[in-house]
């Protein structure tokens, strides 16, 4: 078995952080998200992965290389343009062979991995199987409708009108079978080949078409809020752990754990909060759920429920929350303006200034 893990999109939703970064490697726990997908894949058994790039290329190889520091063999696909998930499995044809594969969505974050999933499908063998989870706005998804006895009978690309709130979650496991089906359909009004219409053809043409209905965390980490909330769920499993130094006047105070060569001076770290290596936290308080990247400096502030990328400085800022901070930001106060008041006022006039 193979898989295909697609990281060519742009991230539109993450701007401007994706600017000048591949909305894959944006940090979750300081670790990016395309690995805790490499490294499900991994732990599942499977070693062969192909992953499609886009203009972000260069990044991705950079950060993930061949694949050996993740126990994978990585072959690199360029996508030219994100022309849909069915186009990503048509351009990947020659990687995949005939051989069953799992097809992992980067930017996607499932709690407990896939092992188990694709070892039913092994078992199983179905055409294709598909994981749904239950949201509270299927509009913005692919939605699946289920029948009677639980096979899927319908599936819809961001439906104005959701047949059920059933989301198709970014993870798929196909036979061979799934290679005729995305030569046969055509592209959708955004003139993109989607999968769902591929699985769609699947179902039509009486194909084994299974779906599993997840209970566990799953996120799809394409914008701000999405990202907080991965990264909150992430460090609520850290073990506390202190490498680096702290001096005597901080605290630390419950899974807190700060990596080697990060220093904290005269502050209160309130976990669960990751301090990466090289950081420099000096008269500040950080709170929960907070991630700060390697060679970042926290000085003078208070900063809780966010993630702080490599390199990035905070000081002299009172309070910073709910906040995604790039690489090399520097977060300053702003400039004190002499405060005064310019008035010209007619004769007889009552004025009210709040001082």
């Amino acid at each position: 078995m193979k898989a295909l893990v697609l990281a060519g999109g742009a991230g539109t939703r993450l701007r401007p952080i994706t600017h000048t970064s591949a909305k894959q490697l944006v940090p979750v726990a300081n670790k990016p998200v395309l690995f805790y997908g490499l490294e499900a894949i991994a732990d599942a058994g499977i070693t062969e992965v192909g992953i499609i790039v886009g203009d972000t290329s260069q990044e991705i190889h950079e950060a993930v290389g061949d694949g050996a520091k993740l126990g994978l063999d990585v072959t690199y696909i360029p996508q030219r343009a994100p022309l849909g998930l069915a186009h990503a499995v048509l351009i990947a044809r020659e990687f995949l062979g005939d051989d069953d594969f799992v097809m992992y969505l980067g930017d996607n974050f499932i709690v407990g991995g896939i092992s188990e999933l694709v070892e039913e499908f092994r078992t199983e063998r179905p055409d294709a199987r598909i994981l749904l989870t239950h949201v509270p706005n299927p509009g913005a998804f692919g939605v699946a409708e289920l029948g009677a006895d639980g096979r899927v009978i319908g599936l819809e690309e961001k439906p104005v009108r959701p047949r059920s709130d059933l989301a198709l979650v970014g993870v798929y496991l196909f036979s061979a079978a799934v290679h005729e089906a995305v030569r046969a359909i055509e592209p959708s009004w955004r003139d993109e080949l989607e999968i769902t219409h591929a699985i769609q053809w699947l179902i039509d043409t009486g194909r084994d078409v299974q779906a599993t209905t997840i209970s566990g965390y799953w996120k799809d980490t394409g914008n701000v809020t999405d990202m907080l909330e991965v990264n909150r769920s992430v460090l609520e499993r850290v073990d506390p752990l202190v490498e680096g130094s702290v001096d005597e006047a901080s605290e630390v105070i419950g899974r807190v754990r700060v990596d080697a060569g990060a220093r904290v001076t005269r502050s209160r770290i309130v976990g669960p909060a990751i301090i990466g290596p090289g950081a420099v936290i000096t008269d500040s308080y950080v709170g929960p759920f907070t991630s700060v990247s390697e060679n970042c400096l926290i000085e003078d502030c208070e900063i809780e429920y966010s993630i702080v990328l490599q390199s990035a400085s905070v000081k002299g800022v009172r309070r910073v929350e709910a906040s995604l901070i790039g690489r090399h930001v520097e977060v300053t106060p702003a400039p004190r303006n002499p405060a005064a008041h310019r008035l010209v006022l007619g004769d007889h006039s009552k004025v009210q200034i709040s001082s």
